[in-house]
């Protein structure tokens, strides 16, 4: 595992490539096929062999405020409801009655048990099955080997992650501790589909070689085309995409230059998160396969900010009008390269050395998912 650079470090390194006219370089250019983005079979094997044996950041931690919460939504194509216990711990489980099926919580909010809405089979907050109406109806049917099934699930560094197969360690990431603290917490979450294949979309995060054609009116103005540091933690990226005024850095000490307001941190934790830093927020993004060819992208808005002072409210707001609107665009040409696809131009897709993060991400998903079952 390699250690993250600290702000000093990273922010120097930018002004080496602000004077240099650079940027980071990866060793070697990466070709996808374009068939890893079109092929049915490759798509399934990506679900069982990649998003649901590797542990991956299901929800934060803020999104889980006491007892009772839970969040549920779909993961790597699976039904799941995170619970926070009246012990305090985060689980997970299949949200599946164990009776016939029935999801039995969906999105987001507060209960003292979980009922089924089909049948009213009542689950306590550790998953066990409570209550089964007119039981007498279920004759010698065992409640304690009836209870919601878990998922291997482990809460670290603000997140609660998941391990759908239950076959690898959950992971330390301690090169993320500190980014999310217990004064963060959810102001906002949302959903959309995209019509795109999750790899699509993910790759828009992980370089900056598209800045200034891409977002001329959003993201451009305000930071540098192609001008990125990025580092390798694992099987995950941290790219640190800086703004112009990180210039007023230059006249502080080196050992006090900070990275708080002066750049965005994309931390992408392999395969389909990314956690990313603004000023007034942390964003963290889900990229969610549902079909070859459709993703839904999952978004939870974090502030330590006070979102019921005016001026605090007044400063997320425009944060997040800023992030939209640069994020349509992204997804904009995410849904422009899949209708491309069919084109049938390309047999594969060249990532030059500008674009070493993708080159990195795509290598560790042909690792896993190109090894026997």
């Amino acid at each position: 595992m390699t250690r993250l650079a600290d702000d000093p470090a990273v922010v120097q390194r930018i002004f080496d490539h602000i004077d240099n006219r650079s940027t980071d370089r990866a060793e070697s250019t990466w070709r996808e096929p374009v068939a890893s983005y079109r092929d049915p079979a490759r798509f399934e094997r990506e679900l069982a062999h990649v998003l649901r044996r590797t542990p991956t950041p299901f929800c934060p931690s803020a999104a889980l405020t006491g007892a009772g919460a839970y969040l549920a939504r779909s993961a790597a194509g699976v039904p799941l409801v995170a619970v926070r216990g009246r012990d305090g711990s985060a689980r997970v489980f299949r949200n599946a009655c164990r009776h016939r099926g029935m999801q039995v919580a969906e999105g987001a909010g507060c209960k003292r048990v979980l009922v089924c809405p089909y049948h009213a089979w009542t689950y306590d907050l550790d998953g066990s099955l409570r209550g089964v109406p007119h039981e007498d109806g279920f004759p010698g049917l065992d409640k304690a080997a009836r209870g919601l099934v878990p998922v291997a699930s482990l809460e670290r560094h603000g997140l609660v992650f998941v391990d759908q197969d239950g076959a690898d360690a959950m992971p330390d990431l301690d090169e993320i501790g500190g980014l999310l603290t217990p004064e963060h917490r959810v102001i906002g979450s949302s959903e959309q589909e995209v019509e795109a294949n999750w790899k699509i979309v993910t790759e828009g995060f992980l370089e900056g070689y598209h800045l200034q054609a891409l977002h001329p009116d959003t993201f451009y103005p305000i930071q540098f085309d192609n001008l990125n540091v990025v580092e390798r933690f694992g099987r995950n990226d941290r790219i640190a995409f800086p703004y112009r005024r990180i210039e007023r850095q230059r006249e502080a000490p080196a050992a006090e230059r900070s990275a708080e307001k002066v750049l965005t941190y994309v931390y992408h934790l392999f395969p389909n998160v990314m956690l990313v830093t603004f000023a007034t927020n942390i964003t963290m993004v889900v990229v969610e396969p549902i079909a070859v060819d459709r993703s839904r992208l999952v978004n939870y808005t974090l502030t330590r900010r006070d979102p019921g002072e005016p001026e605090q409210r007044d400063k997320l707001d425009r944060d997040l009008q800023f992030i939209a609107a640069g994020t349509a665009q992204d997804l904009g040409a995410a849904r422009a390269i899949q209708r491309g696809l069919a084109s049938g131009a390309n047999e594969f897709f060249e990532f030059g050395l500008f674009e070493g993060a993708i080159g990195h991400f795509h290598r560790m998903l042909h690792e896993l998912a190109d090894a026997p079952a």
